[in-house]
């Protein structure tokens, strides 16, 4: 006889991401945890039983063949929040051979010789807006370091990489945003998302088509007309969702997220300024510590897969935990859940690994090491404008950062 197992809910704000890893982690290697809206799943609650299951071929992002309850999802509206993440088709959502072609065909458009040509352009585009910074800083005043330069910076790179006109970039905006937030798992809420990932991608991709241009819009557009057995309208549309809306808003929290530990930790970042800690260091410790994405729905187990004497039933959802795996004290110590960039965690997860590791990794690594070098370079005396337990997490159980990073651009 097979018994339910009773599930522990997810807090959808992400309200205290490293405590509640904590809590799970004291419940076993891999816990049967309730998502927003009552989804059932499974936790990995540390580094070594995360990895295992990425790199589980027995593990699959398709939801059509591999989840049991993927059926269901039309009878339990309060779910509809997850089909943002799982209900598209691209490299989240797909597996084997589908998932080999979707990541080739996208893969040669974040090479590191392509991402080193972007390098001058990040540099530029640093310097504009921390001269804006500069000026809005002026006698004292507070900043927002989110709004003024963590958001637009990869912002204006992505939309640049991909060719997104000017008039779209508030809805693209707007639509991550929408997604992000676990919150709300109202129907409309849930509506509002698939209307919009309906409207604003295809404009985008309506705009570059009558205006081609020397963009990966554009070259995925000729793919898919040329080419089209290889990529589909359907697989245009989602790829472009995923790699545009992750292009900037994961390296929005990274960079963010950098500053805020960094101006909480002055002794770390007086050994980065005088040589014995560098950027890179900085860069991995983030990602380790308090990465993006804490949380990525979902995956699936294709068969019974057991992982730390934990048995994952066929066809249940999985949890990808980067937030748990990084604070595990099983494989970084017992200091695990503090920021430390002398520790040199660059065995961390947060990208993936293997064939899931993110195409995009060294484009946001170039990104934050440039704007971090460049921010603090033009600030050397900037100053946190809050205090302990001020911050404000973003509304969300899968992004990990701050809806705000008020600072002084001097002390």
């Amino acid at each position: 006889m097979t018994t339910t197992p009773t599930r522990v809910p997810i807090d959808p704000f992400g309200s205290d991401i490293v405590a509640e890893s904590a809590r799970l982690r004291a419940l076993g290697p891999v816990v049967p945890v309730e998502l927003p809206g009552g989804i059932p799943a499974w936790a990995p609650t540390g580094y070594d039983a995360l990895r295992t299951l990425i790199l589980d071929p027995q593990v699959s992002k398709d939801p059509r063949r591999h989840w049991r309850l993927w059926p269901e999802v039309g009878e339990h509206p309060e779910w509809a929040w997850v089909l943002g993440w799982i209900g598209v088709v691209n490299m989240l959502s797909t597996y084997g051979s589908d998932h080999t072609r979707l990541r080739r065909l996208v893969a040669p458009s974040f090479t590191a010789r392509r991402t080193e040509a972007l390098r001058g352009r990040v540099e530029a585009v640093a310097e504009e807006l921390l001269d804006a910074m500069e000026k809005a800083g002026e006698g004292g005043a507070v900043v927002d370091l989110k709004e003024a330069f963590a958001h637009p910076l990869p912002m204006q790179i992505i939309c640049e990489l991909f060719g997104v006109p000017d008039h779209l970039r508030q809805d693209v905006v707007e639509l991550v945003a929408a997604i992000m937030d676990t919150t709300d798992q109202s129907a409309e809420h849930a509506a509002f998302v698939q209307q919009r990932i309906g409207t604003v991608i295809p404009a985008l991709i309506a705009h570059r088509a009558r205006h081609p241009g020397d963009d990966l819009t554009t070259e995925l557009i000729r793919v898919r007309d040329e080419e089209g057995d290889r990529l589909s309208d359907e697989e245009l549309l989602f790829t472009l969702l995923l790699v545009v809306g992750a292009g900037f808003e994961t390296t929005v929290n990274l960079i963010a997220n950098a500053v805020v530990e960094l101006l909480t930790h002055p002794d770390q970042l007086a050994a980065v300024r005088d040589g014995r800690l560098d950027w890179d260091q900085v860069v991995d410790e983030v990602l380790r510590a308090r990465p993006s994405i804490a949380s990525l729905p979902l995956r699936f187990a294709v068969s019974d897969v057991t992982v730390g004497g934990v048995t994952i039933p066929a066809g249940d959802a999985i949890l990808t935990t980067f937030g748990a795996a990084g604070s595990d004290p099983a494989h970084y110590g017992e200091t695990a859940d503090a920021f430390d960039a002398a520790r040199s965690a660059d065995d961390h997860l947060s990208f993936g690994i293997g064939v899931h590791r993110c195409i995009g990794a060294p484009l946001a690594r170039m990104e934050a090491r440039t704007a971090l070098s460049a921010l603090f370079g033009r600030f050397p005396g900037l100053s946190p404008a809050f205090g302990p337990g001020e911050l404000t997490q973003v509304p969300s159980f899968i992004a990990y950062g701050w809806q705000s990073v008020p600072v002084r651009l001097a002390d």
